[in-house]
């Protein structure tokens, strides 16, 4: 039974790592994955049973920051905890740490069932609101990644349709660094430089520009994240940037789960990426 319409999963184009520094941020639905709050059907399989105790934990983290006064979003704690007596479970196809937004969709589903005055959809353009809801999601998705901007979340609810990497950890190298007065330079001179460009030359249609400023990008992201990068792929980064025919980038968090790319020819990028799979999510 299923107790929430479709949350899809999420690809971030642009703005990893530099949203946390107000750069900005592109985001499309991936619609190849999805996930659902439900009650089995009959007894609870070993994997419903494992999503159940999930969202027990997860559950806990929320009542605890509502016992210490400061849960920003108003939620049925006590409904929800009944429900996951009952057994629920959220029924996701999407991978874990794979950078598409699991955690930001099992948020989405469960602000939309649980707020107790959920943002309607119809009220997205209304920036306060936005704003809003979005703090409300940051700080539930802070229990998966021990900080979070929200816009996973967010953009799941707004798209609702009626070896993987760990988050938390990269996020961590990713905040010590910043510790480094010329790391913090570097994301306010050039990432956040190039990932605006970016974002700008692709909603513009500019694709020579697109694909000048991914190659500036994705030269950045390979000199300066490597830990987020696996290293067998540290050599086929660099061989994109070098014949041109390709630039990678970070999906996500990075440290496994997948890379995106773009070409500005698919066949002559598949041939030189062979024999890696690739999956083709938006063509333009």
């Amino acid at each position: 039974m299923n107790l929430s319409p479709k949350f899809f999963a999420k690809i971030l184009l642009f703005g990893e790592y530099g949203v946390i520094r107000d750069a900005m941020a592109l985001s499309i639905p991936y619609t190849n994955f999805s996930g659902v709050l439900c009650f089995p059907d009959g007894k609870a399989d070993p994997s419903q049973e494992e999503s159940t105790e999930s969202l027990m934990r997860f559950t806990t983290y929320l009542e605890e920051l509502e016992g210490q006064g400061i849960l920003i979003a108003d939620l049925d704690l006590a409904s929800l905890r009944a429900d996951l007596e009952r057994g629920l479970y959220f029924d996701s196809s999407i991978p874990q740490g794979y950078g598409v937004g699991s955690s930001g969709a099992m948020v989405a589903a469960l602000y939309a069932r649980y707020a107790r005055n959920p943002m309607p959809l119809d009220q997205a353009n209304d920036p306060e609101k936005l704003q809003a809801m979005k703090a409300e999601m940051a700080q539930m998705e802070g229990f998966f990644h021990g900080r979070s901007s929200g816009m996973d979340p967010t953009i799941c609810y707004l798209l609702n349709s009626g070896g993987p990497g760990e988050t938390q950890p990269m996020v961590q190298i990713f905040m010590d660094k910043l510790k480094e007065e010329g790391f913090r330079r570097l994301m306010t001179e050039q990432f956040k430089s190039y990932n605006d460009a970016c974002v700008a030359a692709f909603l513009e249609g500019k694709t020579d520009v697109l694909l000048r400023e991914l190659k500036k990008l994705s030269g950045l992201v390979l000199a300066n994240f490597g830990p987020m990068i696996p290293s067998d792929y540290h050599n086929l980064w660099q061989k994109g940037i070098d014949t041109n025919a390709y630039y990678l980038k970070l999906c996500g968090s990075g440290g496994g789960g997948y890379i995106l790319g773009f070409a500005p020819d698919l066949e002559q990028a598949q041939a030189e990426l062979d024999p890696h799979r690739m999956d083709v999510v938006l063509r333009f």
